[in-house]
């Protein structure tokens, strides 16, 4: 870095350490850089975005000067990162740094990308005009030269940097723009977020022009009087002018709401730099998230005669007042509870480089799915997705580009602390000796002030923004406080918000992640109370982490945000999958994780855990995200519909009502439908409603369900006119008939069943059909109805039905649930015949005995296990089984207790009643009504996740068919012998291929439909970063019994 740097006077003073190069000297993170300032791109500039010319060295030294001649650049296209187009490889780590902990040093191997591209000022620019680069994001460092002259340095990657370049661009020539980039700095230490590591220029590259006099930044805070009906809006404007000019604000509607002025106000411009204006506004439409009503400011340089508009420059504003008040987060004087979400930015094909219109389809995708809230993890988003936050209505968390995560494994592994140890108890021992290397390092001081300004200075301007956060699990320390210093005095229009300052020193909010819902009660009554009153709020930064097959019982924590009203919601980890497609040059591709680039140490599958899969199509985690979050709640007895408004501003006039009621039998039917009107219920209010329910007109051998829907009046700028908000289901009738007494009805025929034996087998007739049981293994062989083979024994098992105990893993049961039930083998378990028996006596029936103990190889322990199977005259057959003991040293828990059938591969239709359409769980199941259902193949009844793992299953079935896709009227059907709901599933796939499978190309069809009927299944919780399956909704290994019956259609 010999050369030397023009200084211009905007620019921030250079900071000097001749001993070290700026990319590995924590005290210098800008030269020549201008204040960071509010976002706006003027209609006088034009995109550097295209395809520029690139290199790529493997040492900072061995990359080009510029000037050189031979260098064989290639090309590469901006924004964009440099290993998603052919360089290098993409890096997945969570916590762990990829490099040598050592700050601020990097590793000599430092893969550095030199951009060069060629740039002409366009004509009409003003030969006087200031000349600006801007970069709104650089992975992770850089420099930049304009024809051969070195411009300045910045880091910060996804913080934005201008650069004045007006005494060295040729305005009326071309000019070479020379970017040098490093993939590793000081910076990358305190940018260890769970992210991969992509490097390059990422995001736009703006040249702008501004005129000499103009408007440089602005500051607009909205205030709200008393009663938060009136308001002021004080502008606080940085000019460069001359004495004398005029500064103006005028307020007006949007254009497309009239675009009326609502007030004005002037002053002259001083000479001081600083120009403070305040305007009065009676009664301005609120801005809230669920009301989000934008006006326009425009700010204007005008000469001192004001004939001569010198800049101008507009903002849209939201009037809104945010406030710590009587121990809770209020805006507007209403307290508001987060519906929120995690959301990183990224794209499957292009990492963190992410057009607008799929951030766009992001937030489009949550305001449908009632989510109110973003947190900007970890870092600043694109700047124009804020714009659309405003519009649509969120309430963001701003976060500062800042995290260190990393040292937490530097001093952890040392000290070889378990990881069963309390998160608490993990924090005291090492947290503090982590801080050490930045959080809590003077020497890092001005680097943790310069990523909470840049953000701050760049979104200050926007309604939705409520809180700023210092980053995120970065520990805490001295620097910390001193970002609270400047952000109060910057900003104290707005909260603060820091996770690792447990003790809410400098926040004004107790932050948490993934605590129990028992501990969250715990932390709502204790935390910071004294004598029964607490003075600040709760917020849960992440929870509900929703990797793969997940998260579970969410409802839980969102009734102790209804039940406590100092818990103001949170923030689901996280809102998609990082997936990055990689071709597997076999005709097919997937979505990559950590380690499938040949990158190490990796974190594996830690990077694919949000609500969205990695093309950003909704998983059915957010399905029960949405409803559990919806803002109306109900209930209905004796013909009363009670309707609860959770909304925190709104009432429930934009809404439509209708309702429905249906009977369902082997069909559904529709009793009576309509609509009605919803009485005017103000927030947080509850009304009743009358409904013409007549139990009368039911069949009382049927079930019925009323079912409730509220939608959308009219389109909005996030969803059209129909748009379902919220709905509810209540049961009016449960059926009265179980199939036991289906049975004893159905014993009418005059035909005779025939019993063979030969050899090891022994086979059962009846009128077209025929089971075949197998001695030797004491199990069903085969099942044959009308000539159709409908179940058949699978060759892995000797069986066509098995009592069974294991299912695939799900990505929250790998770090304790998997390794728990290995341990015990429940994987492996085997079929030990202890005895078996037929019994023929009666003609119109033949029941068939097994006692088997079912138990894994090396360990001591099992399921002593009887099954009746009873073969009826109507081809029925009922599978009950009478006693499961487990003996010897068995394990607490298991992931299922239930049936494996081995179906025929033509099985392909499936009908049910129960909860669908989509898959459920004990503990995620919320959001699936009772309905009649179907699928015209079982493949509709898989989630296709990223990652393969246990997944499709149904709860509360009351029955369920498979039809033969060649001759649909044969098939089974299955009830439950007692009537009881149950469970169902069924595959393409067996459950060790799902089990071992690392990406959906390696699931591979097995010849067979592999049907599952359980009598009870585990929850899905959120224990890959979070708590477990909740206690209740575990399978406990303990004695039980159960039946089905399979009857042929």
């Amino acid at each position: 870095m010999g050369d030397s740097i023009q200084q211009e006077p905007k620019g921030i003073p250079l900071q000097e350490d001749p001993s070290r190069p700026d990319y590995i000297n924590e005290a210098v993170f800008r030269r020549n850089t201008l204040p960071t300032r509010s976002y706006h791109i003027p209609d006088t500039s034009i995109s550097l975005n295209g395809t520029w010319d690139f290199s790529l060295a493997s040492t900072v030294l061995e990359a080009p000067e510029p000037g050189a001649k031979d260098v064989a650049y290639g090309q590469i296209q901006v924004p964009g990162h440099w290993q998603l187009q052919g360089h290098g490889k993409p890096w997945y780590t969570n916590v762990q740094y990829p490099i040598p902990v050592c700050p601020p040093y990097v590793p000599t191997e430092n893969p550095t990308g030199t951009y060069r591209r060629e740039f002409h000022v366009p004509t009409g620019w003003a030969a006087d005009s200031q000349l600006r680069l801007r970069f709104d994001g650089v992975d992770s460092a850089y420099h930049i030269w304009v024809n051969g002259t070195l411009i300045g340095y910045a880091q910060g990657s996804r913080n934005p940097s201008e650069f004045d370049v007006s005494s060295f661009v040729n305005r009326e020539g071309a000019n070479e723009l020379f970017v040098r980039v490093y993939q590793w700095s000081d910076a990358t230490y305190i940018e260890d977020q769970d992210q991969w590591w992509l490097s390059g220029i990422f995001r736009d590259v703006y040249l702008i022009s501004f005129p000499a006099a103009r408007v440089d930044d602005f500051f607009l805070t909205p205030h709200l009087d008393t009663d938060y009906k009136n308001a002021r809006l004080n502008a606080s404007v940085d000019v460069s002018a001359q004495k004398g000019v005029i500064v103006e604000l005028i307020v007006s509607e949007l254009a497309k709401n009239g675009g009326a002025v609502i007030g004005s106000t002037e002053t002259s411009f001083d000479g001081q730099s600083k120009v403070t204006l305040s305007l009065y506004v009676e009664d301005p439409k609120k801005w809230t998230a669920e009301t989000p009503y934008l006006y326009s400011a425009e700010i204007t340089l005008k000469s001192e005669d004001k004939q001569t508009v010198l800049h101008k420059v507009q903002q849209r504003v939201g009037f809104r007042t945010v406030e710590l008040k009587d121990g809770l987060m209020k805006v507007n004087g209403k307290r508001i509870r987060l519906r929120g979400v995690n959301r990183h930015e990224h794209h499957p094909l292009l990492g963190r480089s992410v057009p607008l219109e799929f951030a766009k389809r992001d937030l489009l995708i949550m305001k449908k799915h009632n989510i109110n809230a973003l947190r900007c993890a970890h870092q600043p988003h694109d700047p124009r997705v804020l714009d659309l936050c405003d519009e649509y209505g969120l309430w963001v968390m701003a976060e500062a580009d800042l995290e260190c995560h990393g040292f937490y494994d530097a001093v952890a592994r040392p000290l070889d602390i378990p990881e069963s140890m309390d998160y608490g108890e993990r924090k005291k021992l090492a947290f503090g000796k982590a801080a050490e290397f930045t959080s809590n390092n003077p020497k890092w001081k001005d680097a943790y002030l310069d990523r909470i300004r840049a953000v701050l200075n760049r979104d200050k301007n926007h309604a939705s923004v409520i809180m700023w956060s210092f980053g995120n699990e970065a520990f805490y320390g001295d620097n910390h406080r001193e970002m609270f210093k400047y952000a109060t005095e910057a900003d104290p229009s707005r909260l603060i918000h820091y996770e690792g300052d447990m003790e809410a020193e400098t926040t004004h909010m107790y932050s948490y992640m993934y605590p129990t819902v028992d501990r969250l009660i715990k932390y709502a009554e204790e935390e910071g109370v004294k004598d029964g009153k607490y003075e600040k709020p709760i917020v849960l930064c992440e929870y509900g982490h929703a990797m793969g097959n997940g998260p579970g019982w969410l409802e839980d924590y969102e009734q102790a945000f209804r039940d406590y009203p100092r818990l103001q919601g949170g923030f689901i980890w996280e809102w998609a999958n990082h997936g990055l497609w990689k071709d597997d040059h076999e005709g097919a591709g997937y979505y990559a994780y950590g380690g499938d680039f040949g990158d190490t140490p990796n974190d594996g599958t830690f990077v694919m855990d949000g609500l969205l899969n990695s093309q950003h199509e909704p998983t059915p985690g957010l399905t029960e995200f949405k409803k559990v979050i919806q803002p109306v709640g109900f209930s209905f007895k004796d013909g009363e519909l009670k309707i609860e408004n959770w909304h925190d501003f709104a009432g429930l006039d934009h809404l439509t009502a209708s309702y429905k009621v249906e009977q369902f039998g082997q069909e559904s039917t529709l009793i009576h439908s309509g609509s009605f009107d919803i009485p005017e219920i103000p927030a947080g209010e509850t009304r009743s409603v009358s409904l013409p329910v007549d139990a009368k007109r039911y069949n009382k051998d049927n079930e019925v369900y009323l079912t409730v829907t509220l939608s959308l009046k009219h389109s909005t700028a996030w969803a059209p006119a129909g748009h379902e908000i919220a709905w509810y289901q209540q049961q009016l009738q449960a059926p009265q008939t179980d199939a036991k007494a289906a049975l004893a009805a159905s014993n009418t025929l005059t035909s005779k069943l025939s019993v063979t034996e030969k050899g090891a087998t022994v086979s059962v007739f009846g009128k077209n059909f025929e089971f075949v049981f197998d001695r030797a293994y004491g199990a069903l062989k085969s099942w044959v109805s009308n000539n159709v083979a409908l179940l058949t024994f699978d060759p892995k098992t000797q069986a066509a039905i098995i009592p069974s105990f294991w299912r695939p893993k799900t990505d929250n049961d790998v770090p304790g649930a998997v390794p728990y039930w290995e341990r015990f083998g429940v994987e492996q378990l085997q079929s030990q015949l202890r005895s078996f028996s037929v019994d023929a006596s009666n003609s119109d029936k033949v029941v068939v005995k097994s006692h088997t103990f079912i138990t894994p190889p090396v360990l001591f322990w099992g399921w002593d296990c009887e099954i009746e199977y009873t073969v009826y005259l109507t081809g029925a057959l009922s599978v009950n089984v009478t006693r499961l003991s487990p003996t010897g040293s068995f394990p607490e828990h298991v992931p299922r207790i239930g049936l494996n059938l081995y179906g025929s591969k033509t099985l392909e239709h499936v009908k049910w009643l129960g909860r669908g359409p989509g898959e459920s769980y004990p503990d995620k199941k919320d959001s699936q009504r009772v309905g009649i259902w179907n699928a015209e193949s079982v493949s509709e009844l898989q989630t296709p996740y990223d990652v393969p793992q246990e997944n499709g299953n149904r709860e509360d079935t009351r029955w369920v068919s498979l039809r033969d896709s060649k001759s649909p009227s044969i098939g089974l059907r299955a009830t439950r012998l007692d009537g009881k709901n149950f469970s169902f599933l069924a595959s393409h796939h067996r459950d060790t291929t799902i089990h071992e499978a690392r990406h959906p190309p390696d699931l591979k069809e097995d010849g067979a439909v592999f049907i599952r009927l359980d009598s009870k299944v585990a929850g899905v919780g959120s224990g890959a970063c979070g708590p477990a399956v909740r206690e209740d909704l575990m399978v406990k290994t303990e004695e039980t019994t159960f039946g089905f019956l399979l009857e042929p259609l």
